[in-house]
């Protein structure tokens, strides 16, 4: 009889993202992103050889430090690099259309993946600030593709309100999703073609082809197409195919936890979501 192995849910979520990388593919991510970090060296040991890695915005190609720190921009993600360009020129990459993927989250995400981290209210009256894009706007124009990721799917209730991250409408657009208050991405004359995956706590989304919003693929195994809709604001799409998600290998799974002693996959998640294991 072979021997129980459990799989955290941060684990499972890291794996979602790596999935989303292809080979033979250039890849960024910004700052305060330990998830997408931590996916990009999964993939880059197994299905992406051949990936070409941007180590966030110190921007050492393919770096290969001693341990993953806390940060995405602690200085050890320059160690062990095969050489080093400045943020610049990611930029410039993202310009001629040779950024395959980057990788962005959003306190609002709306259902065209419009993601606001600018600022909750609005700009005569704001409730919260937030520490803004970065450049991830611009990046979100003109990348290939980007993933978005959020561990924060699951409404926040607080007495009878209800706090969503996927929204109707998001209070500011920083990152520029498929449909945005100026048009849709085709009339906006931008590189790039916009979001193509969604991973959150939940379920994994794509975008339905014709509508543009977002549509439910697949679901984790103890996640319910009623938990998602209880969670989302808007009216998410379903695919007609949805099904619970492929789980990974016990190897995937070590590996990742070889890669990540220090488990800097965790600090995105609110510690209830942490006790969630699912059996391989």
């Amino acid at each position: 009889m072979a021997e129980k192995f459990e799989v955290g849910i941060d684990e499972l979520f890291v794996i979602n993202v790596a999935r989303t990388i292809e080979d033979r593919t250039t890849v960024f991510h910004g700052v305060s992103s330990p998830i997408p970090m931590v996916a990009m060296y999964l993939s880059k040991l197994t299905h992406a050889k051949d990936m070409v890695y941007f180590g966030g915005v110190s921007s050492a190609v393919d770096p290969n430090p001693p341990f993953l720190p806390y940060t995405t921009n602690d200085w050890v993600m320059i160690q062990g690099r095969t050489a080093m360009v400045t943020v610049d020129k990611i930029f410039d990459l993202a310009q001629k259309g040779e950024l395959d993927r980057s990788f962005f989250s959003g306190a609002q995400i709306d259902m065209y993946g419009n993601q606001n981290v600018s600022m909750i209210g609005s700009p005569d009256k704001c409730k919260i600030k937030f520490p803004g894009g970065a450049g991830g706007c611009n990046l979100s124009a003109d990348c290939v593709n980007y993933t978005i990721w959020t561990t924060r799917h699951r409404v926040q209730r607080r007495g009878d309100k209800k706090f969503y991250t996927f929204v109707k409408k998001c209070d500011f657009v920083t990152n520029i999703g498929h449909v945005t208050p100026y048009g849709p991405r085709s009339e906006l004359d931008l590189v790039g073609n916009g979001p193509d995956w969604v991973v959150t706590e939940l379920g994994v989304f794509d975008f339905d082809p014709e509508t543009k919003v977002m549509r439910l693929r697949y679901l984790y195994p103890d996640a319910t197409v009623d938990d998602i809709m209880d969670s989302t604001e808007f009216q998410p799409a379903i695919h007609r195919e949805v099904r619970v998600m492929d789980m990974p290998t016990r190897e995937q799974v070590e590996l990742i936890r070889k890669i990540d002693p220090l488990k800097v996959r965790q600090l995105e998640y609110p510690p209830q979501e942490l006790t969630r294991k699912f059996e391989i």
